[in-house]
């Protein structure tokens, strides 16, 4: 019980993926101390484009103690082991971004160094060879390695996925209320009180969570937080997404294709492929988009295209008051690095972990939006990468993004590996070493220099070194079955599921 000695009355305004991730994890992890209840309208659509994952929510799965497989039968699931970047760098360049680890570290030094001392030798392949993931997305193969041995995440239906999480919250005792908020009502000291339903209902909460979007109706409307645009970093701002019946097994990677204002998606499912193009209306209209979208894509089309606006930001507190934002309501970073649904889950987890157990408390919120606004300035910093280092120069929009200034942070970044190879990881940031160093190479920054540990070896020890790496990731990719049988065997989708 709480120090109130009774439940505190938890009202999410909003479903969709946020609002039901947010209402699994609150009920099945603090039912005995909450009473959550969750209001949304069928009346009203969800954004839900976006499909693809990355691997923190196989852990978020496994936290909620999730069935894997049935898991992935009931979001008509495939496997993703990457993104591949095509025409970022240059037209008809291509790299993969993927999840695993390159190569082996030394603790002085991370493995770049040695493959650079191997290149300059003429010994070392592509960097990406020495990649379990990355080789196996490329061979189109996938299966579960013992010791968690392969790094994945997930391609989904997003808006299956939310009824599955429902079914979870549901489970454990989350209400759901039908309709369509018309007001909020406030505390006289400012907090959030009530909400008024269009039934003419209404919803008393201690603890409010905002799910309702781009419009915040919450955490915006009601409590005036405010919104630190950053369109002059990331300037595009309309997405167009459509769904088309699947021509081909299903690749284990996201495909994200540049075009001459933004860059398009292509994302595998059992059942049916999802399309979407993104771009800058500063340069591309809306029909010009919905047009090269249309000639772009593969298979008959399903639905029909859906345009959505945005603003790239986040606001200026995640957390005032009684309220917590949670989805698109707290902000968006546009989709490039499929970080939309990582940062749900941080926000739903760093909730969890700072729950007020009677009232609320300052230092709570300072903590929460201090933590926040530092992995998304990290993801900001990481999707600026892709569009500020290229060689593109064909359009108004590649030449604007190659020489827009760019955060601090990131000069760094870029200046400490360009001039000495080398990658720092702090406070646990969501992108890796091996990240930056995968995307840095994949959009043409070569290191000038590279660690001395790499010359302590000989010739023949860096070529027998690299060689091993090399051996050990082609034979395990060999033993793998081909994606497509995997899905077959571990989570068929039917129509029934």
């Amino acid at each position: 019980m709480t120090e109130t000695g009774r439940r505190r009355k938890v009202i999410i305004a909003g479903g969709g993926t946020a609002g039901w991730m947010t209402a699994a994890a609150m009920g099945k992890v603090l039912r005995d101390v909450v009473d959550v209840t969750l209001v949304e309208s069928e009346m009203l659509g969800t954004v839900g484009v976006g499909e693809a994952t990355i691997p923190t929510l196989v852990t978020y799965n496994r936290l909620l103690r999730i069935d894997e497989a049935e898991f992935m039968k009931a979001v008509r699931g495939t496997f993703k082991l990457g993104i591949a970047f095509e025409n970022w760098t240059d037209i008809g360049h291509r790299y993969i971004h993927s999840f695993g680890v390159t190569g082996k570290d030394h603790w002085t030094a991370g493995f770049q160094h040695f493959w650079r001392r191997g290149r300059e030798m003429g010994v070392a392949k592509d960097f990406g060879e020495y990649c379990l993931e990355l080789v196996a997305a490329e061979r189109e193969r996938f299966a579960h390695l013992p010791d968690f041995g392969l790094n994945y995440a997930f391609h989904i239906d997003s808006a299956a996925y939310a009824a599955f999480l429902r079914k979870i919250a549901e489970a454990h005792g989350v209400k759901r209320k039908e309709g369509i908020i018309k007001d909020v009502q406030l505390t006289d000291d400012g907090d959030l009180k009530s909400l008024e339903i269009d039934d003419g209902s209404r919803l008393d909460g201690d603890f409010f969570v905002d799910c309702t979007g781009f419009r915040a109706l919450l955490i915006g409307e009601a409590l005036g937080v405010g919104y630190d645009d950053w369109t002059h970093w990331l300037p595009c701002d309309r997405a167009i997404a459509v769904q088309t019946q699947s021509v081909r097994a299903p690749v284990p990677y996201t495909r994200s294709i540049a075009h001459g204002a933004g860059w398009r998606w292509q994302i595998p499912l059992q059942h049916r492929t999802g399309n979407g193009i993104v771009f800058s209306s500063r340069h591309l209209s809306e029909e010009e988009g919905k047009d090269l979208l249309l000639s772009s894509i593969d298979g008959d089309v399903l639905t029909e295209p859906r345009v959505i606006r945005f603003r790239t930001g986040a606001r200026r507190a995640q957390w005032r008051r009684n309220c917590v934002a949670v989805g698109l309501s707290s902000g968006f970073i546009e989709p490039l690095e499929s970080t939309s649904i990582h940062l749900i889950q941080r926000s739903v987890m760093r909730m969890m972990q700072m729950f007020p157990p009677g009232g609320v408390k300052q230092a709570d919120i300072d903590e929460f939006n201090a933590q926040t606004f530092y992995e998304l300035e990290h993801i900001r910093d990481f999707i600026i990468l892709h569009y500020h280092l290229t060689n593109r120069t064909d359009t108004a929009f590649w030449r604007s993004c190659r020489n827009m200034d760019i955060p601090d942070t990131l000069k760094h970044r870029l200046a400490l590996f360009g001039q000495t190879g080398r990658v720092f990881r702090a406070n646990d940031q969501l992108f890796a070493e091996n990240s930056w160093t995968q995307v840095m190479l994949g959009q043409g920054l070569t290191p000038k220099a590279h660690h001395p540990v790499a010359d302590v070896m000989s010739a023949d020890e860096i070529a027998s070194f690299l060689d091993h790496i090399d051996d050990n990731v082609q034979r395990t990719v060999a033993g793998l079955p081909s994606h497509e049988t995997y899905l077959n065997t571990y989570c068929p989708y039917t129509a029934s599921a």
